[in-house]
C-alpha cells in the first residue's frame, strides 16, 4: 500500500476499510449500493494528537497498522488515487482487533 498524501490533524485518524469477502447464499447477489459499510478498518496514518488543558500532548491509544472497528456512520470519506479512505476521530474507534 503506497502512502497517501493526507496527514490527519488533531485527534483524527486515517483508516482504510477492510473489504469483506462477498458471500452469495442461495444465488442472490446483493448490489454494492445495498450492502452495509464494513466496520473493520486498518489505520494508515495518525494525526497530531489532542492536547490537554495544560497543553501537553495526549498519546493515541492506537498505532499505524492496527486493525480496528469503527462507527458505521462516523468520519468523512476521502478518495486519493482511486483508493477510498476514511478520516475518523479517535473517539469513533470502537476497539482494536487482535
Amino acid at each position: 500500500m503506497s502512502k497517501p498524501k493526507i496527514t490527519p490533524l488533531g485527534d483524527r485518524v486515517l483508516v482504510k476499510q477492510v473489504d469483506e469477502d462477498e458471500q452469495v447464499k442461495g444465488g442472490i447477489i446483493i448490489p454494492d449500493s445495498a450492502k452495509e459499510k464494513p466496520q473493520e478498518a486498518e489505520i494508515v496514518a495518525l494525526g497530531t494528537g489532542k492536547k490537554d488543558e495544560d497543553g501537553k500532548a495526549i498519546p493515541f491509544l492506537v498505532k499505524k497498522g492496527d486493525k480496528v472497528l469503527i462507527s458505521k456512520y462516523g468520519g468523512t470519506e476521502v478518495k486519493v488515487n482511486d483508493v477510498e479512505y476514511q478520516l475518523v476521530r479517535e473517539d469513533d474507534i470502537l476497539g482494536v482487533i487482535g
